[in-house]
């Protein structure tokens, strides 16, 4: 005679959310994108409208393409998704490895003073 499982031991179905797939199981386990840096509010752009002919893609990289047919922030992405941003960044680390997506990494808006800024600011200070 066969051991009988328990049913609540193997649930696979939420019933709210559906299916229910783990984040590692998207990435494959990877934690960090093979390429690309990915700052929160770095713009993402799809190059392609329909990479369906693309292999070894998933529905959420398909998904990421769709959106990305406007600029969309790695946060906009992430929330969207419902997905951690580790977990999109590594997704879109696929995407610019593949060439289906262009990054637009946000501008640096302070820029550190030179030395010679730095040392007037000191003298400045020190003859108060």
């Amino acid at each position: 005679m066969a051991p009988v499982e328990d049913p609540s031991e193997n649930v696979w179905l939420d019933e709210d959310a559906g299916p229910v797939v783990r984040p590692y199981a998207m990435t494959r386990g990877r934690t960090r994108p093979s390429s690309g840096d990915f700052d929160l509010i770095a713009l993402i752009v799809a190059t392609q409208s329909s990479p369906a002919g693309v292999a070894g893609l998933g529905p959420e990289h398909l998904e990421i393409v769709a959106m990305c047919a406007r600029p969309q922030s790695v946060a906009e992405i992430s929330a969207h998704l419902d997905l951690p941003v580790g977990i999109v960044r590594v997704l879109l680390g696929d995407l610019l490895d593949g060439g289906l997506i262009l990054v637009r990494e946000p501008r640096r808006t302070t820029q550190l003073p030179s030395e010679p800024v730095l040392k007037a600011v000191i003298s400045g200070l020190r003859s108060l």
